[in-house]
């Protein structure tokens, strides 16, 4: 920062011109007149601030996994033992029966490798895309720039399919070589490429709670509140995952699910709390919390919460530049198409 003595025009001048006197930060000695006095002052600096992800941590070995891919192993061979015995069986009463037992066990044997190689690539794309949100995590914290453009190509890659996404993709690509810092690159990737993924989470969400809502207050048992909660809340996890990039299986369903319920458990999620009573109260239901219509309430509420808790795993990207999605704003979606309903 320069402060002139004397009122002065803005003029040029060479710091080691005699009439310039540099001066130390509280530095207040006067000088001569029509002298240049140049303050030097520290810059501020924008420390990168720690985002800490929303994806549980990986424990040591699990004995758990170990017993059960042992045990699969040995349900496998006891299959493969028992078809092989009954092709022998069917070769013994007649070679028509045993050719054509052979070829439905063949077709059988490549139908079951096709469907195990999808579920491992399903399996190894949610494992890239948790990869992607903790190296993104680590970009935000660290600020390193390599790292950064390597956390945004790789987004890219992983968006290539989505149409959708062809603007942002281009403007990011076109930036991706510039001078910019990593964690402001993450940011940049995150406003062009996130921001219609995250509203159509959102629609998806709200509509499955909505859904959830109405189907519940007018069902008649309670196993049917149960199966349709449970069916509706795996169906709502797999289209946020497809909508991600994602493409669950079976077993990536099964695994997205219990990742899920796990966050739910941690942020406490699970519990009706008074938090869910209080936006229901806030937006003027109280009267349909002690009628029938409540529990409908409450079961979109809990559909809702498990649906931002998808996209806390989901998402390839911390939010950061972007704001997350809070129950309350979805409540008043939930609440608004109940009025209508009504």
């Amino acid at each position: 920062m320069t402060r002139f003595e004397d009122s002065r025009k803005p003029a040029a001048f060479r710091l080691d011109d005699p009439q310039v006197r540099i001066a130390e930060a509280g530095d207040d000695a006067p000088t001569r007149p029509h002298t240049v006095r140049i303050v030097a002052e520290a810059e501020p600096v924008t420390l990168p601030v720690p985002v800490e992800s929303a994806l549980p941590s990986r424990r040591g070995f699990r004995w758990g996994a170990l017993f059960w891919s042992a045990a699969g192993g040995l349900v496998s061979l006891a299959v493969g033992l028992s078809v092989t015995r009954l092709i022998e069986d069917l070769f013994a009463r007649s070679p028509s029966l045993g050719i054509a037992g052979a070829v439905l066990a063949g077709l059988a044997g490549l139908a079951i490798l096709i469907i195990a190689g999808r579920e491992i690539i399903g399996l190894l794309r949610l494992t890239a895309i948790e990869k992607l949100h903790r190296r993104a995590a680590e970009v935000l914290a660290s600020d390193d720039r390599m790292e950064g453009r390597a956390v945004v190509r790789d987004l890219l890659a992983l968006s290539r399919e989505n149409p959708r996404l062809a603007h942002g993709r281009a403007k990011v690509t076109a930036h991706i070589d510039d001078i910019i810092d990593g964690a402001d690159l993450i940011r940049l990737a995150e406003r062009e490429l996130m921001v219609s993924l995250d509203a159509e989470a959102r629609r998806l969400i709200s509509s499955t709670a909505q859904r959830v809502s109405v189907v519940t207050a007018v069902s008649p048992r309670a196993a049917i509140d149960i199966l349709f909660v449970l069916i509706s809340g795996l169906s709502l996890i797999r289209r946020l995952a497809r909508l991600y990039g994602g493409r669950p299986g079976a077993l990536g369903l099964a695994r997205l699910a219990r990742q899920v319920v796990a966050h739910l458990a941690v942020t406490g999620g699970m519990a009706m709390t008074d938090s869910i009573v209080q936006q229901a109260l806030g937006h003027g239901i109280a009267a349909k919390l002690s009628s029938r219509l409540g529990e409908g309430v409450l079961n979109g509420f809990l559909t809702a919460r498990l649906g931002l808790a998808a996209v806390d795993l989901i998402r390839p990207m911390p939010f950061v530049a972007l704001p997350r999605p809070v129950l309350s704003d979805l409540a008043k979606d939930l609440v608004r198409g109940r009025d209508k309903e009504e």
